[in-house]
């Protein structure tokens, strides 16, 4: 058995190994979206990786591990602490904005809800007290943003929701359990006022005016510390839906999303009070989102509900890689396709992060476990391919127009009228300016008793609510006799400050003067330095538009310079061209004349052939003319005449006649010889005959029904010029249906060669010339004896046979 060990390479901007620590992968990771939340700029983030790789563990952590939203939330109110605004000065609406408030208009909510939380404390009774952010984070690990604005004041507004089977679910809001719960009356006693178990309704997504999308009724709760917003996260945390699977004993059967906004409005001019301008007002939003991990049904061993949560959350898994690849080509290639955001809740939820309103990390959690090995290979190939995906964008914040250390220049005023508040003995607390007693007064006025009368012998409330009243209005004295004794001792402090601030009004309507002349010389500088501009902006434009021509002559120039190289490799294409055309014609040539060569030798061999038979007919019938002559003379006559030294007579033959030569195949079997009328009778000496022969031109079923054997006699002319016969042969076989069939067995090929033979002993003399007719129709006849096709020339019949 071999084991084979395949390795990949993923690239990635920061790996981390199994021994780092929840805070160094939040200074890498979370920290630069904390600085850009304080700073007016949206972030997301989250958690992506197979199931039980440690998603949830990297995002919550545990006690003394603190993850990355607990490490968030504490460097976020650590930087903005000093600087919140009250309760209920920013209010949410139902449209994803921001409003607000009064001073006026938030105290009075802040009273009003106070009446309404009349749920006293009572010991838990769970098994095991929530988790606090104290414990999560140790204090030598806490971080903090420089990024604060000193002159703007800032809220934090939380809410939490999970995507399950592709709904969206609030976890903040009342559920059923919650329903059920006893609710507190003003007096103490609990009483059940709704017992009827309220399903969670799913949410919808909208977009607001600035087409953000958001979740529509979502609840976000105003928190004001670290501990409130980890505890509203726990609260929302036990409500989501987990379930026990054989890979993990606790799976997140859903995508958890915690969204942090942060709400933000510069002061106003003194420093004091919030900016009561909508259009100021800087709302920036961080989204951790714990992902479900993928997985498979089959490694699972899910059924039912288990079945369609799987393929729920593998299916939004998908559209997001979708997306992502999509914005990928998009961006790579110049394509414009449709992203499709709206095939899942969570890319329509994130649409406006992948469309460029704020960055976007992802942290992908890698379990080494071998089954895990192919799930984890496609994570790391979809991770490896996000980033190469630009989305971030910059959002610049709003600009008041106030001069800033507005807050600043204030507390010192408030400091320095309490150092001088205290050197006449006053108060010291530079934020009341009253005595001790009084702000603890203030901090300890009761408030208003519930005035509800549902009983008219209710005897309890009117007395309680009199005593109440009885108790404000006597703190209400005793605030206006200090109020008094105060202003009494502020009067000389402000105669006094009035008297410095008119010495130092001299002082600066002198230093207003020096300033005036400073500028006159600034100003100077300012006119000077915008001629220089205006001069550096018209050499700018000069050189732009030098820049501009020498750009179009190098394009001219390049363009001109392709063409030209361009044609030159036309020429050398047009060139190579009439080379090889020149090649392929001479070769054409040189076959064509070939060919003419070898049709012009058949011809004249064909001409030769027939005047030397034209000439042995005329030698013949010399000879029998001769023969005539010789017999009508006498005896004597007859007689040769005596010559000396004179060649003897060739002896006279009977002409050969041509015979047939028996085919190989000739047997007892019934043939059909089928010649097609197109062929030629080449008049040799072996020619095929088969005894017992149906003749044909065209072959017919009749015809074969009566013979067993089958030839076709096929010419051609083969590559030396001379006509070729084939005899294709075959046998008839009977078919299932009554009819005849042939099977081809053999072909036989018939050619005709020349071949000249030696011209000696034609001619007697020297010149080769006959002198008179005897001699020549002797050496005639003789040469016919010997060849029997005549002079100079031998034709030989070759038989070539060869199967099928």
């Amino acid at each position: 058995m071999h084991t084979y060990i395949y390795l990949f390479y993923y690239s990635f901007k920061k790996v981390f190994g199994v021994s780092v620590s929840q805070m160094e992968l939040f200074e890498h990771v979370a920290k630069p979206l904390v600085d850009d939340l304080i700073r007016g700029k949206n972030g997301l983030l989250f958690t992506y990786g197979v199931t039980g790789s440690g998603k949830t563990f990297t995002m919550t952590g545990s006690p003394g591990q603190g993850g990355l939203l607990p490490r968030s939330l504490d460097m976020i109110f650590n930087s903005i602490g000093p600087y919140q605004a009250k309760r209920y000065v920013f209010k949410t609406d139902e449209k994803n904005s921001i409003e607000i408030q009064t001073e006026v208009d938030a105290l009075l909510e802040r009273q009003r809800r106070d009446n309404n939380l009349s749920v006293p404390k009572t010991p838990s009774t769970r098994l095991k007290a929530d988790p606090e952010i104290a414990d999560m984070i140790k204090p030598e690990e806490t971080s903090k943003s420089d990024g604060v604005d000193d002159d703007s004041s800032y809220s934090v507004f939380v809410s939490y929701v999970e995507i399950y089977n592709n709904y969206i679910y609030d976890l903040l809001e009342e559920t059923q359990e919650d329903a059920i719960k006893p609710k507190w009356n003003g007096g103490g006693t609990p009483v059940r006022q709704n017992t009827e178990l309220i399903p969670p309704q799913s949410k919808i997504l909208r977009e607001d005016q600035n087409h953000i999308m958001y979740v529509a009724g979502c609840l976000e709760v105003e928190v004001k510390s670290a501990e409130e917003a980890f505890q509203v996260f726990w609260r929302g945390q036990k409500k989501r839906k987990v379930a026990n699977t054989r890979l993990n004993r606790e799976s997140s059967r859903s995508h958890s999303v915690f969204i942090i906004k942060l709400a933000q409005a510069p002061l106003d001019a003194d420093g004091d009070n919030v900016l009561q301008d909508k259009n100021q007002i800087s709302v920036s939003q961080l989204c951790l989102v714990d992902l479900a991990g993928s997985e498979r049904t089959g490694r699972t061993g899910a059924e039912g509900t288990r079945i369609r949560e799987a393929g729920n959350i593998n299916q939004s898994l998908l559209n997001l890689r979708t997306c992502i690849e999509i914005l990928r080509e998009n961006q790579m290639c110049g394509t414009n396709k449709m992203v499709p955001y709206r095939d899942s809740k969570i890319t329509h939820l994130f649409k406006n992060y992948f469309d460029g309103e704020g960055k976007v990390r992802m942290v992908v959690c890698v379990n080494p476990k071998t089954d895990d090995y192919e799930e984890t290979l496609l994570v790391m190939r979809f991770a490896e391919m996000t980033q190469e995906v630009e989305v971030a964008r910059p959002v610049d914040r709003p600009i008041c127009g106030f001069t800033p250390g507005r807050r600043h220049r204030n507390q010192a005023f408030k400091d320095e009228l309490s150092r001088r508040l205290e050197e006449r003995g006053g108060p010291i607390d530079p934020g009341m300016y009253m005595p001790p007693a009084a702000n603890t007064l203030i901090l300890s006025l009761p408030s208003l008793p519930s005035c509800e009368l549902t009983d008219p012998h209710d005897d309890i409330t009117l007395p309680r609510l009199i005593e109440a009243l009885k108790n404000r209005q006597r703190i209400k004295q005793m605030l206006m006799k200090d109020y008094n004794k105060i202003a009494n001792m502020m009067k000389p402090v402000l105669q006094e400050l009035d008297t410095s601030l008119i010495s130092k009004d001299n002082f600066i309507q002198e230093q207003n003067g020096k300033l005036i002349e400073k500028d006159k010389i600034i100003q100077g500088n300012k006119a000077e330095i915008e001629r220089l501009e205006k001069k550096t902006k018209m050499q700018e434009h000069k050189i732009d538009i030098l820049q501009k021509t020498t750009k179009i002559f190098e394009d001219d120039k390049r363009s001109l310079q392709h063409e030209l190289e361009t044609r030159e490799q036309r020429l050398q294409r047009e060139l190579s061209e009439k080379r090889r055309m020149e090649q392929r014609m001479h070769g054409v040539i040189s076959d064509t004349q070939f060919k003419w060569e070898k049709e012009c030798e058949r011809r004249v061999n064909a001409l030769q052939l027939e005047m030397q038979n034209k000439l042995w007919v005329k030698d013949e019938k010399l000879k029998q003319l001769k023969a005539i002559v010789t017999e009508s003379k006498t005896p004597e006559d007859r007689l040769p005449p005596k010559r000396s030294a004179s060649p003897s007579p060739v002896p006279t033959t009977t002409p050969v006649r041509p015979r047939h030569r028996r085919s190989c195949s000739a047997g007892g079997e019934k043939w059909v010889d089928h010649k097609p009328s197109s062929s030629m009778d080449l008049g040799t000496v072996l020619q095929p005959v088969i005894p017992n022969a149906i003749q044909v031109s065209a072959p017919s079923e009749k015809a074969l029904s009566k013979c067993d054997r089958y030839v076709l006699t096929h010419q051609e002319v083969a590559s030396d010029g001379e006509i070729q016969t084939k005899l294709i042969k075959g046998d008839v076989i009977k078919t299932r249906g009554g009819g005849q069939a042939v099977q081809f067995t053999d072909i036989e090929t018939l050619k005709q060669e020349r071949k000249r033979k030696s011209s000696e002993g034609v001619s007697a003399s020297g010149d080769g010339a006959l002198t008179d007719v005897e001699t020549r129709c002797s050496v005639a006849v003789a040469m016919r004896a010997g060849s029997n096709l005549g002079p100079g020339l031998e034709h030989h019949a070759v038989t070539k046979r060869r199967k099928p």
